[in-house]
Formats: structure tokens, C-alpha cells, sequence
């Protein structure tokens, strides 16, 4: 059966312009990837170390899971934050997702 069906061919070749338009949609793809992917993620990455950075004696956090602090004591690479009163808790200063306005502990 498939010996009696003959190849179609195209009628006329390939425009010129197809090339050029391939290009052109692959630097539209790799543009709508950097504004609506990579910009934002690295905006919020120095977002983020700015707020590492800031950390002090003092400070109210809350950490990425949810646990609320003060500041008493700043390393290199943790941070210990008081939970309640003479209860001390150490963490990763990576674990600390947002600082809170002073006072939020007292309102709570």
C-alpha cells in the first residue's frame, strides 16, 4: 500500500525570512525568561542578604519556619534568637525570613 502513494513535495522552497524569524522569536523567548524569571529571583536573593547583613542585637525576626524572636547574639553563620523570656534558640542566619517592626513581640 505504501508503494502506491507517492511523496508530495512542496511547491516552492523556503522563504529566506524563516531564518531570521527563528532568531528573532529564540531572543523574544530569552528576554520574556530574564524579566519574568531571573530578574525577580535575583532582586529578592539581594533583598535578602541586605536583610542578613542588617541583623543586630535587638532585632525581631521571625524565621522561614514561622518561629518569632529577638536577636540577642549575631556569628558569621547563626544567629541566636530569644523565643521567650531565658529561652535561646540557635539558627542559621539563612532561616531568617523577615524582620518584624519593634514591638510586634510584646503585641503578641
Amino acid at each position: 500500500m505504501i508503494a502506491l502513494i507517492s511523496p508530495a513535495y512542496a511547491e516552492g522552497a523556503a522563504p529566506a525570512d524563516a531564518g531570521i524569524f527563528n532568531l528573532v522569536l529564540l531572543v523574544g523567548f530569552v528576554v520574556i525568561f530574564y524579566f519574568l524569571m531571573w530578574r525577580p529571583q535575583a532582586k529578592r536573593t539581594k533583598e535578602h542578604r541586605n536583610l542578613l547583613a542588617s541583623l543586630a542585637k535587638g532585632t525581631e525576626v521571625v524565621t522561614n519556619g514561622g518561629v518569632l524572636g529577638r536577636v540577642t547574639k549575631v556569628d558569621d553563620n547563626y544567629v541566636v534568637l530569644e523565643v521567650a523570656d531565658n529561652i535561646e534558640m540557635k539558627f542559621q542566619k539563612s532561616a531568617v525570613g523577615a524582620v518584624l517592626p519593634k514591638g510586634t513581640l510584646k503585641s503578641i
